[in-house]
């Protein structure tokens, strides 16, 4: 039922939305005390349909490539991957100054979005990227205390995949920003331009805040 879903949604050409439903739906399964076995019989399936995803989309082998070796084509694909590594290193220590960006303003496409980190650490450089970092730290540590002090088995499923649903799409769209995975359009929870994804986030917020609640 899980790969059915997720294969529906890669149908609708969204990869990274389908490795983050397996990635959270994993999460629980392991929690739950899945036995291992089941686990491999789902990688050994996983893995094949998504390189065969890449490979039949030549814009994402075209990513991978880009990811690669982004100098090879700099005014042309691997423009955007440059510019967010100029906005990480312009920032320095303690960056520009807040709204004093130039990289979102002229060369970095998606500023607001996909690549929000690359601004905050321009403008607040390392010390605001690692407050930034510290802070989803902060959201795996008490979404996994919830889970431990859950006063019932629902309560653990929920809180666990609540935090991998938030800690995953942060760790993929600031490794994108950091030049540490291909391009891929996956906003960073509570940061990012979007309503949708900002309702997304909250909710799942209040619904960490309310388990754990209950455990007391």
């Amino acid at each position: 039922v899980l790969l059915a879903l997720a294969g529906l949604v890669l149908l609708g050409r969204d990869l990274g939305a389908a490795m983050v439903l397996l990635i959270i739906a994993g999460a629980i399964f392991w929690v739950a005390g899945m036995p291992g076995r089941y686990f491999a019989v789902g990688m050994l399936v996983a893995l094949p349909v998504a390189g065969l995803a890449v490979l039949l989309e030549p814009y994402r082998v075209q990513r991978i490539f880009t990811f690669l070796d982004p100098w090879k084509d700099p005014q042309g694909k691997g423009f955007q991957i440059i510019q967010s590594m100029i906005a990480v290193g312009a920032g320095g220590l303690t960056g520009v100054g807040l709204m004093a960006s130039k990289q979102k303003l002229y060369y970095l496409p998606a500023p607001h979005t996909d690549f929000i980190y690359a601004v905050i650490s321009e403008e607040w450089g390392l010390v605001g990227a690692a407050l930034v970092l510290l802070a989803f730290c902060v959201v795996l540590w008490r979404g996994v205390r919830a889970a431990l002090l859950a006063s019932d088995p629902f309560g653990v499923y929920l809180a666990v995949g609540l935090t991998a649903m938030l800690v995953c799409q942060a760790f993929i769209n600031l490794s994108v920003a950091l030049a540490l995975a291909p391009t891929k359009g996956m906003p960073l929870p509570f940061l990012s331009y979007g309503g949708s994804a900002l309702v997304c986030a909250l909710w799942a917020t209040g619904l960490l805040l309310s388990v754990s609640q209950r455990s007391g």
